[in-house]
């Protein structure tokens, strides 16, 4: 059995000319309007010996003769225009091709895996009753991109080779499909002109660090919620979730003139999400049921956590110096005794310690607004970083929400104290996976999903706060970063080209769609497509995860996704599970 050519049969164009460089020029045939050609849609070059994958970047209208555009016929006259129509005016398009592929070994190996699966979905379906993808965005039965060979564009089709509509076919070739046994797939959307899913390599999206951006209110908290959503149900990493805005933990609104809720990843997975609160009041009040309080004291924040929040602060260079000699000589507890020293105190210390009175003082007046954040204890006998540490080793996904503590500060500071001790223990146990080559000594794969993340890794601090260590790293301990931005070009350069995927909404800026294109190959024939991004539920997916750049419909997030994708109802998991864990622990802790 052969698989039958699924592109379609009438070409649209021919290739007229172009370079490696700057791209293909078609010219279209003249039954075919400029106007079905989309920036962003998918078109197939049939070379004579090689297929080229094409992405459409620009349109544009030609005439034979300049008689025309001076003296143009009559908008009335049907008749005219048809005369002139494909041979005297024509439609052109430009297109950057994107990968190729050998047609002879694709279509045998097409065809072998194709019967192959066939035969599969037929025994499972006799064996179980079931069949069929179950991704909700349609079914396919060939792994077809598990043997054919997808190569980079060295080369490009010959004059006059015709140019096809991209079929369901090519697109199985290039992204694969969801229920791909040798790959951890998961579909983020479809393209802007076919019902096919679009499927990221899970596996190798969270090997680096990742980014989601977009302009404020393009959904950008969806596609994050969406990627995460994927990454729990293929158990490809465990998340670390800072949710400034409360908006991935139970229950999220939806944008528009009508109230109304989506389902957050504590209720599509409850047996594996774990939501801990550093406002108890604001969660209760959103009907949270069974959030963990979370807490942080004074002997967990250290000088380098002060160091980031130095401009919330207002803190100079000299009171961070003076912290310094404060930490060495009180340890941990040296914020603790800053508070509560006197001026002669503080004085005598100066005159031990080399210390700068100014200096201590004024860092001892603006650390009194750590009082001001409501998650900020003196002193606490619990060590809630230790439980969170124990529950990512144990698989599960933590989502710590904010509440009304999502100032900058607050934020900040949170993040970047647990992120710091958390990092400190992966390295610990990656240098000892490294040494004994124990299997059971590998650490679980982390991904940290942090918002704003200009904050934290704009050029000046970067260098120094943890998440640019963690970009630059990439996957050398197991952690990496999922950034959430709407400012890219805020984002420290070295930084940017270290984030392997990036799935990017509408941007309006120029340095920020500059940005986004930082250490990417032929990037500029992609600003284009950006910019003409519609501002909802469409985004430009490139880098690492997929093998080639590509314009999606992003998945819609809805009752039907929630059947697919999550583990049960809340209705079906027994009351044990729905027992908070550490509400011993609050009790005896007076909390």
């Amino acid at each position: 059995m052969v698989f039958s050519q699924n592109t379609s049969a009438i070409p649209l164009g021919t290739v007229i000319q172009g370079s490696l460089s700057e791209g293909l020029e078609v010219r279209l045939n003249g039954d075919v309007s400029v106007e079905t050609m989309r920036v962003g849609k998918f078109l197939v070059v049939r070379g004579r010996q090689t297929h080229f994958f094409c992405m459409l970047t620009d349109v544009a209208l030609g005439t034979a003769s300049g008689r025309i555009a001076v003296d143009p016929p009559d908008p009335n006259d049907d008749f005219m225009r048809e005369i002139l129509a494909g041979s005297s005016t024509y439609g052109t398009i430009d297109l950057t091709p994107m990968l190729m592929y050998l047609p002879e070994s694709e279509e045998r190996d097409f065809s072998q895996n194709f019967q192959n699966n066939s035969q599969r979905k037929k025994s499972e379906k006799n064996g179980n009753g079931k069949n069929g993808s179950g991704n909700g965005l349609g079914s396919f039965e060939a792994n077809t991109n598990a043997t054919v060979q997808l190569l980079p564009v060295k080369t490009i089709p010959s004059h006059f080779s015709q140019v096809y509509d991209a079929s369901e076919r090519d697109f199985r070739i290039v992204f694969g499909w969801e229920d791909d046994p040798f790959r951890k797939n998961f579909a983020i959307g479809m393209p802007i002109d076919m019902d096919v899913p679009v499927c990221l390599d899970l596996e190798r999206f969270v090997e680096r660090s990742n980014g989601v951006f977009g302009k404020s209110g393009t959904g950008k908290s969806f596609l994050t919620r969406l990627l995460l959503a994927g990454v729990i149900r293929k158990q490809v990493a465990v998340n670390l979730i800072f949710d400034m805005h409360s908006e991935y933990g139970w229950e999220a609104m939806t944008e528009g003139k009508s109230v109304n809720t989506v389902k957050g990843l504590r209720q599509l997975f409850p047996r594996s999400v774990q939501i801990y609160t550093l406002d108890s009041a604001s969660t209760k009040r959103r009907g949270v049921r069974d959030a963990q309080d979370l807490y942080i004291s004074y002997d967990q924040i250290d000088v380098e956590d002060l160091t980031l929040v130095s401009s919330e602060l207002n803190l100079s260079e000299a009171s961070l110096e003076n912290a310094i000699i404060l930490r060495n000589e009180f340890g941990k507890s040296w914020i603790s005794r800053l508070l509560t020293m006197t001026n002669e105190e503080i004085q005598d210390f100066c005159e031990m310690k080399m210390g700068s009175k100014p200096s201590i003082m004024a860092l001892q007046r603006k650390l009194t607004r750590l009082d001001e954040i409501g998650y900020i204890r003196n002193a606490s006998p619990h060590n809630y970083i230790a439980q969170i540490q124990e529950d990512l080793e144990a698989g599960r996904h933590v989502i710590i929400e904010f509440g009304s503590q999502s100032n900058m500060l607050a934020y900040m500071l949170a993040t970047n104290i647990i992120s710091r001790r958390i990092h400190s223990t992966y390295v610990r146990k990656a240098e000892k996976f490294l040494q004994t080559k124990n299997p059971n000594d590998k650490p679980r794969q982390l991904m940290i999903v942090i918002e704003e993340a200009h904050r934290f890794l704009d050029p000046h601090t970067a260098k120094q706060t943890i998440f640019g260590v963690i970009a630059r790293e990439m996957r050398k301990y197991f952690v990496t970063l999922l950034v959430v931005d709407q400012r890219p070009s805020g984002i420290d350069n070295e930084v940017m080209s270290q984030v392997g995927t990036r799935i990017t909404a509408l941007l309006n800026d120029d340095k920020d769609i500059d940005a986004i294109f930082t250490g990417v190959s032929g990037g500029q024939s992609l600003r284009s497509v950006l910019a003409k991004l519609d501002s909802k539920q469409q985004a430009l997916v490139l880098g690492h995860a997929v093998p080639m750049p590509v314009v999606v419909r992003t998945r819609p997030y809805d009752e039907e996704f929630y059947a697919e994708i999550g583990d049960v109802n809340w209705q079906d998991m027994p009351d044990e599970v729905l027992i908070p864990k550490a509400e011993a622990a609050k009790a005896d802790l007076g909390f």
